[in-house]
């Protein structure tokens, strides 16, 4: 069902709200994850990302979101997956996820995060989104290919 302006019955979009998020992974093949400082879901484990700013590529927000949440740069290697997810500000968030493997700098607690650490896959804390647990398990299939 699409809204449209009463006058001129042009349709009303409501589409997603764009983000990025980064699956970055070390040399041992421990995650990094931040814990959340803010609603919704303040206080559990997250993967750093954030919202797609306007005149900025998925690719940038992904970055700076990693840059700003843990103090690390780094570099995309490839393209998890698309996926859209129900918000809690935003009816939809279509949500990019990236892998990156290639970084530098110390992780420190940044922005949106409470706490950064690194993970082995298998101890994990709970995560926060479904989206971001596809987007994990997807990134170590694709490095045990």
């Amino acid at each position: 069902m699409r809204l449209y302006c009463p006058g001129c019955r042009t349709p009303i979009y409501e589409n997603p709200v764009p983000a990025a998020c980064v699956v970055l992974v070390d040399e041992h093949k421990r995650l990094l994850l931040v814990k959340r400082r803010v609603a919704p879901k303040q206080g559990l484990w997250c993967l750093p990302g954030g919202f797609v700013e306007c005149g900025e590529t998925p690719e940038r927000a992904a970055i700076r979101e990693l840059d700003e949440e843990t103090g690390l740069t780094g570099r995309i290697n490839t393209l998890i997956g698309v996926t859209t997810s129900p918000g809690t500000l935003y009816t939809s968030i279509l949500l990019i996820g990236y892998l990156v493997t290639c970084f530098s700098g110390s992780p420190r607690a940044g922005d949106d995060a409470s706490d950064v650490d690194f993970f082995d896959n298998d101890d994990l804390p709970d995560i926060a989104f479904d989206s971001h647990q596809s987007f994990i398990r997807l990134s170590y299939s694709l490095l045990s290919a």
